[in-house]
């Protein structure tokens, strides 16, 4: 992902100099990207970044008028109305660039950066003081690797950059690898490289003459407790936020591409940013065997808005060249991401070529419904090996202390940070990533929501009608809004949540009998009945029939079967089962093939 490299330090200068260079190399991906540096000997402080070129957007670094402070950002900030000009109107001078005001927010601001609205990480340094300062945003959805030695702090937003000066560091973490099989993430704040950090959440790690003095933090997820608000005053409050805050985030006009779904969140930004006609393009990601219902009702919705709309399809030009979006995607990622999100990497190129600014619903159901997209499982049958099982049940433990009943209300924050980065980074990649559904002021709002409204879609259907009566008489991929009444609704919602229900089913094979059944006595009828129903990947035929001689040459290979968690035997059976139609092992294979590449990429890699 783009964004920051450095090394805070009392090594030479010289040598400091020649690692960041080689640091940023590291992450230097596509032809679109940027990079600088900015160095000062006598703070110890080399800083550099790797961005995509990005008109309107503020160079790099940031300084103060008398040169005193010097700041260092990647991400983007939403600031309140009113903020920018006030610093203009306190005597600051800057240019109307996005993100230019923050060098000047440090100087006025005694508690930066708590005010910050956004995902970003960034380092600020007083050249007076001879310090730096390390931070992020509240949810970390900009991560930033850390490592630290006796003469050096070294931190950049990808792993690999770290691992190109570092070379000893190329070994897997044990616990982070186990809690990645079970979780799909790593937990925490580990990395799947040992010896290599997260910088936390809401970090502000301060710095003096190259040495750690603080582990800071400005903020903790308790600060915006308060009491929970009647159900009248809450949507009131909700409907109010969202609707004043939601500007900020369709800035750029003529850049921005809104990622149009069949569901809530997409449709309540229309409903209520109520853009003018074409001004804003819409696209969907369609698959290869029929048209899904998300692209079917979002070309309803754009059509209702009177904006343009159109279908990126993934199909056989993503499936001639799996192999390379594959490896592409676990490197870009330092494979906080698998396989299984190839296809994203591929749509995200193409929506470059749309608006290079991708305005997205994400998160919208963790917030508003305290959604939980992952859980542990305990890898199955006799694929691991006994003491990597034991480290995965550990994780277990883990995500049973991280999610307990008292933390679930800030349950968004902790899957934002370790869930959801590896496909922000995917993503980021190739396009400026944007939600308004991490806006503080409405995270903040959402705290004080009755345990009454949360848990459904019905709060969303309401601000859809509200916003626009339009859009709520268009039924969404899971039945909900629409015309007829409560009986015609609640049917609506049974059809579409059982079709979705089955295509997973089919897609990952679980529950295990419902392929098995139609295999055996119905020819597969069924699984073709449902295939591209709601969504536009479709692996578990994929790796059945057009990526069958990949999945073999992989996972067959002499080099993934020598690896000492995995039971040889155990994935040979796994793969013949699966080629032949015999059961479907769609999961274990994406993360099979995922870990082979983390060992190929990082790990074996000289």
């Amino acid at each position: 992902m783009p964004g920051l490299a450095g090394i805070i330090t009392f090594m030479p200068a010289e040598k400091a100099r020649r690692e960041l260079a080689r640091m940023l190399e590291a992450m230097r991906h596509e032809p679109f990207y940027r990079s600088g540096t900015w160095t000062d000997d006598s703070s110890g402080v080399y800083v550099g970044w790797m961005e995509r070129d990005a008109p309107g957007h503020a160079t790099m670094p940031q300084q103060s008028e008398d040169g005193r402070r010097v700041l260092a950002f990647s991400g983007q900030e939403f600031p309140a109305p009113g903020a920018v000009q006030a610093l203009r109107d306190l005597g600051h001078r800057f240019g109307p660039e996005r993100n230019a005001h923050l060098v000047h927010r440090a100087e006025e601001d005694a508690v930066f950066p708590s005010s910050l609205n956004g995902n970003f990480h960034g380092v600020l340094i007083d050249r007076a003081q001879h310090s730096a300062t390390s931070f992020n945003d509240r949810h970390s959805s900009r991560r930033l690797y850390i490592h630290e030695t006796e003469e050096a702090f070294y931190f950049a937003a990808e792993a690999k950059a770290i691992l190109a000066v570092k070379p000893e560091l190329r070994a897997l973490d044990e616990r982070g690898l186990a809690e990645y099989v079970s979780c799909g993430c790593v937990l925490q704040d580990r990395s799947l490289f040992k010896d290599i950090g997260i910088l936390p959440r809401a970090a502000a790690w301060r710095f003096r003459h190259a040495r750690l003095e603080t582990r800071g933090t400005y903020f903790q997820d308790q600060d915006w407790e308060a009491e929970a608000l009647n159900p009248a005053q809450f949507y009131a409050e909700l409907r109010s936020v969202f609707a004043r805050n939601l500007s900020r985030y369709f800035d750029d006009s003529g850049r921005v591409g809104l990622s149009l779904t069949g569901g809530l969140d997409t449709r309540m930004m229309l409903a209520w940013h109520k853009p003018a006609p074409q001004s804003v393009r819409c696209y969907t990601f369609g698959g290869a065997y029929r048209e899904c219902r998300d692209v079917r009702i979002a070309r309803r919705v754009a059509e209702a808005c009177g904006q343009s709309h159109e279908v990126i399809p993934v199909g056989s030009d993503f499936l001639g060249r799996f192999a390379h979006y594959a490896e592409r995607t676990v490197y870009l990622t330092d494979g906080a991401t698998g396989v299984h999100q190839a296809p994203d990497l591929y749509v995200n190129e193409i929506a470059r070529t749309i608006a290079p600014i991708r305005l997205t619903g994400n998160y919208g159901d963790e917030v508003i419904r305290r959604g939980i997209v992952f859980r542990p499982s305990t890898p199955g049958g006799e694929l691991f090996q006994p003491e990597f099982l034991a480290q995965a049940a550990r994780a277990g433990h883990t995500y049973a202390e991280e999610f307990s009943n008292g933390s679930m209300k800030y349950a968004a924050s902790r899957q934002v940070s370790w869930f959801f980065c590896g496909l922000a980074s995917l993503e980021s990649s190739q396009v400026e990533m944007r939600s308004p559904f991490l806006d503080n002021d409405l995270i903040r709002t959402l705290h004080r929501a009755p345990r009454s409204m949360t848990g459904s879609g019905d709060v969303r259907v309401r601000m859809i009608r509200d916003g626009d009566p339009r859009l709520g008489r268009i039924r969404t991929d899971q039945g909900y809004a629409g015309r007829g009444g409560p009986v015609t609704t609640a049917i609506s919602r049974f059809w579409n949540r059982a079709s979705m229900r089955a295509e997973y089913a089919f897609e990952n094979g679980d529950p295990r009998w419902v392929s098995a059944l139609d295999r055996a006595l119905l020819g597969r009828t069924v699984e073709k009945m449902f295939v591209g129903t709601h969504k536009f990947t479709h692996f578990g035929l994929w790796y059945r029939e057009s990526l069958a001689n990949y999945v073999r040459e992989m996972l067959l290979d002499s080099r993934t079967l020598s690896r000492p968690y995995l039971n040889r035997r155990a994935v040979e059976t796994l793969v013949g089962a699966h080629l032949s139609g015999a059961a479907n092992h769609t999961p274990a294979i994406h993360k099979l093939i995922t870990l082979e590449y983390i060992h190929r990429l990082f790990v074996d890699a000289s």
